[in-house]
């Protein structure tokens, strides 16, 4: 096998994700209960912006690693909407990047709180990982 020395990568390889990566899980599939919680974090936000998920976070993080990174995850996100919705309500293009904002919160809400139901370290894109 010769290397190819246009293409950067190793021969059958792809180029290397650079997303940000889940933490390693202690390789136990979360209980029932603690995917429940997941989902109530991720979801709570919907309805309470980042105090649902700071409440959900704070009340269950020592209960499970997976129930405080994915608190953890949801909270991020909220704050991160949280403030892009304000530096949109403060600027003129306001009116037209709130329901933007506002759908893409929704969606990714929902699609986090799917994945952390089935058990998955899901990772929110386009978030400010503040808390860590």
């Amino acid at each position: 096998m010769s290397l190819d020395p246009h293409n950067p990568f190793p021969p059958g390889g792809s180029p290397p994700d650079k997303t940000y990566q889940a933490p390693p899980s202690d390789g136990a599939m979360p209980t029932d209960d603690e995917r429940t919680w997941a989902l109530i974090a991720h979801l709570s936000g919907l309805v309470a912006g980042f105090i649902g998920p700071l409440v959900v976070w704070l009340i269950k993080k020592d209960q499970s690693a997976f129930l405080d990174d994915q608190g953890k995850e949801a909270l991020n996100f909220q704050i991160a909407v949280t403030i892009a919705a304000a530096v949109c309500a403060v600027t003129c293009v306001g009116a037209v990047l709130i329901p933007v904002v506002a759908v893409g919160a929704l969606i990714y809400s929902i699609l986090a709180g799917i994945e952390a139901n089935k058990g998955v370290r899901y990772r929110y894109p386009y978030t400010i990982r503040l808390i860590t």
